[in-house]
């Protein structure tokens, strides 16, 4: 875990910029708070500050940036906030998906749609037409999403399949299930940021993060900004990946029993 770790300076030549960034962003609501400001500004400030990261990672060269803009649990918050929330993902659809297409932003989306109203379901699927063909970042908003959802519904079509005959019991394997786990086209995230200052990735991509190097801020997500992400990325950098092996004194990589 990295909450407020201290860190050395390092060079140019020793920083590694992660290709997939996940960011689980928490905060919205106590920043509004903390300003005697209603909810809702908070989540205001959220999307600027969704502006400001995206710019950032591809002023960075992070191909891949995925956001948790809302998790399946969120149906269950308040009514007036929910509908809130429903109305400025809308805007942000309708407001920003211009300047995105501009710079060459792919958009994509993951979770469950069906609890959308129609007009948000034909937004996002408009966004995704549109941006399809860009290649400098993708952009990934996972929305009714949940990271145990996901695992069942690869589960699910696997299942379908061996009750169709197309598939044998015994060909179920990790790689099989991968293979229909939302994003199994992407690399999977190299780091997850969560902001707000609680160290828990709450659901969210569950089976994606098996490797995934984790950095916890007491930062508000309304107030994450390009120094932030910067802060976050060099600390990364200094951070030994072994994916479950370690070096040998030969040099060589042997397996070991953790991360």
């Amino acid at each position: 875990m990295a909450l407020l770790r201290w860190s050395k300076p390092i060079s140019a030549e020793q920083r590694v910029v992660p290709e997939h960034i996940a960011i689980i962003m928490d905060g919205n609501n106590r920043w509004a708070k903390k300003r005697h400001l209603p909810g809702p500004a908070g989540h205001r400030a959220g999307v600027e500050a969704v502006r400001n990261v995206l710019k950032a990672c591809h002023e960075h060269g992070v191909r891949v940036l995925t956001l948790f803009a809302f998790s399946s649990e969120n149906w269950e918050r308040p009514k007036a906030e929910v509908s809130a929330l429903m109305n400025l993902f809308s805007r942000y659809l309708r407001t920003e998906l211009p300047q995105m297409h501009k710079d060459g932003v792919r958009v994509r989306f993951i979770g469950k749609r069906s609890r959308f109203s129609k007009k948000l379901q034909l937004q996002m699927q408009e966004a995704e037409n549109t941006t399809e063909l860009n290649s400098d970042t993708t952009l990934v908003i996972a929305v009714d999403y949940g990271g145990q959802w996901d695992i069942a519904q690869s589960a699910r079509q696997l299942a379908a399949k061996v009750k169709s005959g197309e598939l044998e019991v015994e060909d179920i394997t990790v790689e099989s299930l991968d293979a229909n786990i939302s994003l199994a086209d992407l690399p999977k995230p190299d780091l997850c940021i969560r902001t707000g200052g609680d160290a828990r990735i709450s659901n969210f991509m569950l089976w994606q993060f098996a490797y995934s190097e984790l950095y916890f801020t007491e930062t508000l997500w309304p107030d994450f900004g390009e120094f932030d992400l910067a802060r976050a990325i060099q600390d990364f950098s200094q951070r030994e990946r072994r994916f479950g092996g370690r070096e040998s004194e030969t040099g060589a990589w042997a397996g070991e029993d953790h991360a």
